[in-house]
């Protein structure tokens, strides 16, 4: 879902990419989806693999997960990157919440979207079936987003299916917003904030604008609180 992002960052990184539960090519297990399993997932994955610790990027559903991973598991997670996800259910247009009412009926349906083509490998049907029951549960991470250690980049495009005003929330919880950076750039946030133009919810994921957005933050020195922690 990515597109060519992974192409562009794995020029000077290396990149896993992920398919979470009962996505891609990773089959479905017997438990419900759930923000925080997937983030265990995650977590396991990193230490499975061998690495102390990884830059976590997640877009959408997985940047709910990514985020869960960043406060679930701090430890593993050297910088994040929520690309297009709140930090609450609210954070999300009026219209988008109705979309998610939908059931389990709606997998037959949803086979005629392009959205189903990027899944040929998956169970359709237990894929939407536990995908609509983690969508309409309600969810608030805003205490947790306050005490979150990772150093954290916020992206979104200029016409998100997040409130703009949640955006604008979202980074203030992570200090940003707060003050004039001044002119030597000391008063600035440890947090970023990215909005890229031209993009929706649902092309900022594989837009080619992203690495571009991405690479700055995750080339820059760590700061000094997290790199005493090392």
């Amino acid at each position: 879902m990515f597109g060519a992002n992974l192409q562009e960052l794995a020029k000077s990184r290396q990149v896993i990419a992920v398919h979470l539960q009962a996505h891609g090519r990773t089959a479905d297990v017997d438990r419900p989806m759930g923000y925080e399993a997937m983030a265990d997932d995650i977590a396991g994955l990193i230490g499975h693999l061998g690495f102390e610790r990884s830059d976590v990027m997640g877009y959408s559903l997985g940047g709910g997960v990514s985020l869960q991973t960043a406060i679930r598991h701090p430890e593993v997670v050297r910088k994040l990157v929520l690309v297009s996800s709140p930090f609450k259910r609210e954070g999300w247009y009026p219209e988008v919440l109705a979309g998610m009412q939908m059931g389990p009926e709606a997998a037959e349906s949803m086979t005629q979207s392009p959205l189903y083509d990027l899944y040929p490998h998956a169970d359709w049907q237990a894929l939407i079936t536990k995908l609509s029951d983690l969508l309409r549960r309600d969810y608030d991470w805003s205490k947790d987003v306050e005490a979150l250690k990772p150093q954290t980049m916020l992206v979104y495009a200029d016409a998100d299916a997040v409130r703009m005003a949640h955006i604008v929330e979202f980074f203030g919880l992570l200090g940003g917003g707060k003050r004039d950076a001044g002119l030597d750039g000391t008063g600035r946030p440890e947090s970023w904030l990215a909005i890229v133009p031209g993009e929706t919810h649902y092309d900022v994921g594989p837009s080619p604008k992203l690495a571009a957005v991405v690479e700055p933050f995750l080339d820059a020195p760590m700061p000094e609180n997290q790199r005493s922690d090392r």
